[in-house]
């Protein structure tokens, strides 16, 4: 089975949790990421979603993390105070999944403005980036979206580069950034590339971020989905093609 590139990246997502792990996420393809990964390696992780429902048996498949399918078998219906300040403020939340609109050099992340045009803030991403020990963020990758430095600095990764995070006071982060082209990344540092996506090059990377990241010596190659994790995204998390519309006419 060939894989979309999109699809490749909601399973290397997926890979990014361990069993065990309690995990933040919201809409998209990090909740099919981490659903995926409840229904393979790792049974045991527990999802903490935004809106406040607590460690969930997620039926599939959900649109919004105010989707009542999301509250299925939850040990609570909270709230989105209790989800990050009873859990993710007290470091109780291992992983956070976040998106934004620019990831700069540093995994500094910006969803707040944009050349001047507001987009939808900060919401949780803040809060996630702040006390999360690992932070897993799943973008396309085009160069608009990866400048050498955030319009506004919405969530932050390493903001001005190695030691700032300590002095800022916030506690260590490791980040890993999965794109269609390639997986990157820091633990107190710049962005390195790690692995590229099958098909891609280290050519299209550097095309397609405005900024030249480093290049780790023994980055290799993403492994492509297998059939049963296909066939598990395709007909049993996403049969109405929600999170993948692009395989409606395939």
């Amino acid at each position: 089975m060939i894989a979309l590139p999109r699809e490749i990246l909601a399973v290397e997502g997926a890979r990014q949790i361990r069993d065990g792990d309690v995990v933040i996420v919201g809409t998209g393809l990090p909740l099919l990421a981490a659903t995926l990964a409840q229904r393979t390696h790792a049974p045991g992780a527990r999802l903490v979603i935004e809106s406040g429902v607590v460690f969930p048996k997620v039926v599939p498949t959900p649109v919004s993390v105010v989707d009542p399918r999301l509250m299925n078998g939850a040990s609570r219906h909270g709230s989105l105070f209790e989800a990050l300040g009873g859990l993710v403020q007290r470091g109780m939340v291992h992983t956070g999944f976040l998106g934004g609109a620019q990831i700069d050099r540093y995994a500094n992340i910006n969803s707040t403005t944009v050349a001047g045009k507001r987009l939808p803030g900060s919401g949780g991403a803040n809060d996630i980036a702040s006390h999360c020990r690992k932070v897993v963020i799943l973008t396309d990758h085009e160069r608009r979206r990866f400048p050498e430095r955030c319009d506004h600095l919405t969530s932050p990764g390493f903001l001005t580069g190695p030691g700032a995070r300590k002095r800022a006071g916030l506690p260590p982060l490791d980040v890993k950034v999965i794109t269609d082209l390639c997986v990157m990344e820091a633990s107190d540092s710049a962005l390195t590339v790690t692995a590229l996506m099958p098909g891609a090059t280290l050519d299209d990377v550097l095309a397609a971020t405005g900024f030249v990241p480093d290049v780790a010596a023994s980055a290799g190659t993403v492994e492509p989905p297998s059939d049963a994790e296909l066939t598990l995204l395709r007909e049993v998390l996403d049969p109405g093609h929600v999170y993948f519309p692009e395989r409606k006419n395939q």
